[in-house]
């Protein structure tokens, strides 16, 4: 039995949710534009949805669209809850990204398939009782649309990386170079301010998340190059926004359709206390 229900009174639907970052604000043209009111107050924006490849698909900038909300600001909350409401079941979540080992270079993109959580303080669970609900982020992506990313990026001739893990920082400030080096030292390959919770509230909705990071700069701890400043990281994520539309464009065509079930579509039913 769940704990909630969904508003399913809104005419209109969508298969597939896009959320932007930084410098992505739109994705689809002559597209309707909705508003969907949340338990969790309003979404970052309005929503935009169109259909790409006979798919209907929803877009959202996640930090509004005059990039009014900061990372540590934005109401993940809602935003996921949004695209659920709307009937979504996979949720592409691109995102601007540094770069902490050297071989990953900026202008390539990262599908992560990990993340490890650096935030504090954000709202970060759909679950807050009285059913107790432990929903599993041993695997937060969607290995089934990672793989479909991949032949995306092969068939686009895009440079990427089959798998990562981004660790996300609190924001709004950049790491120091002691942190950054901490993070290089551990493995990890990219750091980004927005994948969580927005991952997990996505999973936590039965619905399947997949990481796109495009890498716009090195941190700081890489190999003693400059400090970034976001004005530069806006720069590159501009500069490479062809790139990804055309990979999202692509990415859309070869996903499956409403009729196959999400792959965390059943994620719930052993995520239940008792």
């Amino acid at each position: 039995m769940r704990a909630f229900t969904y508003n399913t009174e809104l005419s209109h639907k969508a298969e597939i949710g896009v959320f932007g970052g930084s410098g992505f604000y739109n994705l689809i043209e002559n597209a309707e534009e909705i508003k969907v009111e949340t338990p969790y107050g309003s979404p970052s924006a309005v929503i935009t949805i169109g259909t790409i490849s006979g798919k209907r698909v929803a877009f959202l900038p996640r930090h509004g669209r005059d990039h009014s909300l900061p990372p540590h600001k934005i109401n993940y909350r809602a935003n996921v809850w949004a695209f659920k409401a709307l009937g979504i079941q996979r949720v592409i979540c691109p995102c601007a990204a540094g770069s902490l080992q050297k071989e990953i270079k900026p202008g390539e993109f990262v599908f992560c398939d990990q993340y490890v959580d650096r935030t504090s303080g954000r709202l970060d669970t759909f679950f807050d009782g009285p059913v107790t609900t432990h929903v599993s982020a041993a695997d937060p992506y969607s290995a089934g649309l990672r793989k479909l990313a991949v032949q995306a990026a092969k068939e686009c001739g895009i440079p990427y990386h089959d798998g990562g893990t981004i660790v996300v920082i609190q924001g709004p400030r950049f790491s120091t170079r002691s942190e950054s080096r901490w993070f290089k030292s551990q493995g990890w390959e990219v750091i980004n301010m927005t994948q969580y919770p927005e991952a997990h509230l996505v999973k936590e909705l039965e619905m399947d998340p997949l990481n796109i990071s495009l890498i716009t700069d090195y941190d700081t701890g890489v190999d003693d190059v400059p400090p970034v400043s976001h004005v530069e990281v806006i720069d590159v994520f501009n500069k490479n926004n062809v790139k990804l539309r055309e990979l999202l464009f692509k990415l859309i065509e070869l996903m499956p359709g409403a009729d196959t079930p999400a792959e965390f579509s059943k994620i719930l039913d052993s995520s239940r206390h008792g």
